[in-house]
């Protein structure tokens, strides 16, 4: 047996392990992937991301090669259960992010292409067929990470500096170290069904959600030939009651109307159980939770892998910077209570919208085809029904929010044009991986007062610029971007906001560009 050392070990090679291991080799953080079976699961399981986390595809570097297999989707439309729209609610071309606001693609081929990016970045290395059969954290804060391989049977030992555990709902990192889920709703059983077909279905290009409480159900084109039904399963039924496609075909017979169950081939037909849940702690000193081993969200607003990119790219960055001596192992802690704050408020929107959408019965069905069309015709419930935003990140030693008032601080800054004559040039080729300053005045017309720390990157924010008008929106002249694209704090101040500036122990190494 060998002992090692590696800086960084992931644990689970799904969509949230690949993340974080991509971004980390952008920072050029040597670490190691385990994944106890091979890197890319072929069956069909998440469809849907939004702007927000498209943009961390961009900076994971497969913007072109996710936008070449992925579809942008016009939105969401409530229907009753003669599939009667009762609301429609639609997703922008191109949002304040610059991506599409909804996006359908095939996990599958989202995992090949970070599994495939991987290459990109030396200091990262995948072993697949490799099962973590046990950790315990030494005294001298080095993580032991016990190991098999699964072909040969041969037995290994790494001596890791820290360990991400992206091994998913069944997570034996949760396990290892004490954490456990906590319901916030209760589990729902759902029919998932995916077919493939030449046909022309003829339908609306954009979500379909029966609000029906009777046979609660959902459709959507995923790409050129593929279609994702999801139903919700009734007391007794079971998945295998509908292989049969002579049992399948009433189900789905709605949409497909004349085309004959002989042109429409499923390729997984499975049931899945939809849980509320969140874990009630994520790290234990050097062990962390991302992606499902940490939180289950609905899929009612398609935030479930969304929210799993959002912790690799909230925390690669931390990490980074402490490996590298420029910050204090104690940012670390600011992951945790980012992170699960936000998760929860995502799993508790899936919740109501998903109560809205298929519970109350008859009566239920009766609210919804009388209130709904006017529902959407109020302008503030319209801009959050049609809005990809989500909550803001919550207090914390990078998250320097007002008390009792909103303001930018814990938002995105949008991944705006720099130039309005050059819209192909946004914020992050700027301001990527970079402490950044996004100001209305210009440097020189804020006299330096005090030393203070200088962030990379300086934006001027233009008026008539998306970002000046930004900036005024959320009442500032002046904001510090992380380099996640949060804001940590926003004011009148140029100078005074730059004192929110984390002390850096030492000028910022550009990670590679690779």
């Amino acid at each position: 047996m060998s002992q090692s050392h590696v800086p960084v070990v992931v644990v689970g090679a799904g969509p949230t392990g690949l993340a974080v291991a991509n971004l980390l080799g952008w920072h050029g953080v040597e670490c190691l992937v385990l994944e106890r079976g091979e890197p890319v699961c072929p069956q069909p399981r998440a469809v849907h991301l939004d702007d927000e986390v498209h943009r961390i595809l961009a900076w994971l570097g497969v913007r072109e090669e996710f936008a070449a297999i992925s579809r942008p989707c016009p939105g969401m439309r409530l229907v009753d259960r003669e599939l009667r729209t009762l609301a429609e609610f639609q997703r922008a071309a191109a949002g304040a992010h610059g991506y599409p606001e909804a996006n359908m693609y095939d996990q599958p081929e989202l995992e090949a292409l970070l599994c495939a990016n991987l290459t990109r970045f030396p200091s990262v290395t995948l072993r697949s067929r490799t099962e973590v059969t046990g950790l315990s954290q030494r005294d001298d804060g080095a993580v032991t990470v016990r190991t098999t391989d699964r072909a040969t049977g041969e037995q290994d030992v790494l001596r890791a500096g820290y360990v991400l555990g992206c091994d998913g709902a069944n997570s034996h990192t949760r396990s290892w170290i004490g954490a456990a889920m906590r319901d916030l709703g209760r589990a729902q059983r759902w029919l998932v069904v995916d077919v493939v077909t030449d046909a022309d279905l003829g339908q609306w290009e954009g979500v379909h959600q029966v609000c029906d409480p009777a046979r609660a159900a959902t459709y959507m084109r995923i790409g050129p030939r593929r279609h994702r039904w999801e139903f919700r399963l009734g007391p007794g039924e079971v998945a295998d009651d509908y292989r049969d496609i002579a049992r399948l075909h009433p189900l789905i017979a709605p949409w497909t109307g004349a085309v004959p169950a002989e042109e429409l081939e499923p390729i997984r037909i499975a049931e899945y159980t939809f849980r509320a849940q969140v874990a009630d702690r994520w790290r234990d000193r050097r062990v962390f939770l991302l992606g499902d081993a940490a939180h289950l969200t609905p899929p009612f607003i398609g935030q479930g892998l969304g929210a799993g990119l959002r912790d690799a790219a909230n925390l690669a960055w931390k990490l980074a910077a402490v490996l590298r001596g420029s910050l204090p192992e104690a940012v670390l802690d600011t992951y945790q209570s980012e992170r699960k704050a936000h998760a929860r408020a995502l799993i508790r929107t899936a919740n109501l919208v998903g109560s809205v959408m298929t519970q109350g019965g008859d009566l239920g069905n009766a609210l919804r085809r009388s209130l709904l069309p006017r529902l959407v015709l109020l302008p503030w419930l319209r801009d959050l029904a049609l809005s990809s935003k989500t909550p803001a990140l919550r207090r914390s030693t990078l998250v320097r929010r007002p008390w009792l008032r909103r303001g930018l601080a814990g938002n995105l800054c949008p991944n705006a044009p720099l130039d309005p004559a050059d819209p192909g040039h946004r914020f992050d080729d700027l301001a990527r991986g970079w402490f950044a300053l996004v100001t209305a005045e210009r440097p020189a017309e804020a006299p330096a007062r005090r030393r203070v720390a200088a962030p990379r990157h300086t934006v001027v924010a233009a008026p008539g610029t998306v970002l000046h008008r930004w900036l005024r929106g959320g009442g500032a002249r002046a904001a510090v971007v992380r380099p996640d694209g949060t804001v940590l704090r926003a004011g009148r101040d140029a100078l005074d906001v730059c004192l929110s500036l984390p002390a850096l122990r030492r000028r910022q190494a550009h990670p590679p560009t690779a």
